[in-house]
């Protein structure tokens, strides 16, 4: 089992490297899961409506008005074209909404990742996952698509989720053998950004050490790695998605930055 976060400009996908990648997986008999981002798709939705959204500690700042936008750009608009990219590859993928199938449960986000306490709006911090959706669409042999929108409590109101937690909750509640992050950047520098820093490898507690020091949208991304394992998957691996050939290696187990246990 493997979960992947697709995001970033990974997302662009202009000739279906990843669709292929996916579909080269599964028929070799590797069970797949996908959680995907959205954060270009978001600001130009954004900014169409003129609406100004900002970022504190990597997260964005969700008020009503950005979450009904963010919700229907991920749910409606970008999970069903990943889908759809997907089965153009012969992969039978299914979109599915942590919020309305109830896959994914949270609760408002009020601390940044470095403890620093922020009034961030509708921006949630899972607290369950409900697995059967996802495991239903496996058992059928398909690709869940999971778009990071979480229900609250009251399973009645809706919260935005930082895709890369919400893929390592997803991770950690399936006993993931593997969490692939695709991000921007070849993986976790130890000095940002000097990519002679970049690690290779390193475990969850050496990781945990120094989480404090990463800033901006890497550190969600660390964040993730450590609470993926903390929730029972084996490793996470960030690789560069937007270099087809990482993809294709992290698939094979190899390169970026690979976090243990």
């Amino acid at each position: 089992m493997i979960v992947v976060k697709f995001g970033g400009h990974a997302m662009r996908d202009e000739n279906g490297a990843f669709a292929k990648a996916i579909s080269a997986a599964q028929h070799n008999g590797v069970a797949l899961v996908i959680v995907h981002g959205g954060g270009p798709q978001i600001d130009a939705a954004l900014r169409e409506e003129d609406i100004t959204s900002e970022f504190l500690g990597g997260f964005r700042v969700t008020t009503p008005e950005i979450f009904a936008v963010v919700e229907r750009v991920l749910a409606d608009e970008v999970g069903p074209s990943v889908a759809k990219s997907l089965q153009n590859e012969g992969v039978n993928a299914v979109a599915l909404s942590g919020r309305t199938t109830e896959s994914l449960i949270a609760e408002p986000l009020r601390y940044l990742v470095d403890g620093t306490k922020a009034d961030l709006g509708l921006v949630g911090v899972i607290t369950a996952v409900n697995p059967q959706a996802i495991k239903n669409a496996l058992k059928g042999g398909q690709v869940p698509v999971v778009s990071p929108i979480a229900t609250d409590e009251s399973f009645k109101g809706g919260l935005n989720v930082n895709a890369d937690l919400a893929a390592a909750a997803i991770a950690g509640a399936l006993d993931a053998q593997c969490l692939i992050i695709m991000t921007d950047v070849a993986g976790i520098y130890r000095s940002w950004p000097d990519a002679a820093s970049l690690i290779n490898e390193i475990t969850a507690n050496e990781l945990s050490v120094i989480k404090g020091t990463f800033a901006e949208g890497m550190a969600p991304k660390v964040q993730a790695c450590l609470e993926a394992i903390k929730g029972g998957a084996s490793a996470v691996r960030i690789i560069d998605g937007t270099d087809p050939s990482a993809f294709a290696a992290a698939l094979d187990n190899h390169g970026g930055t690979l976090v243990t246990k």
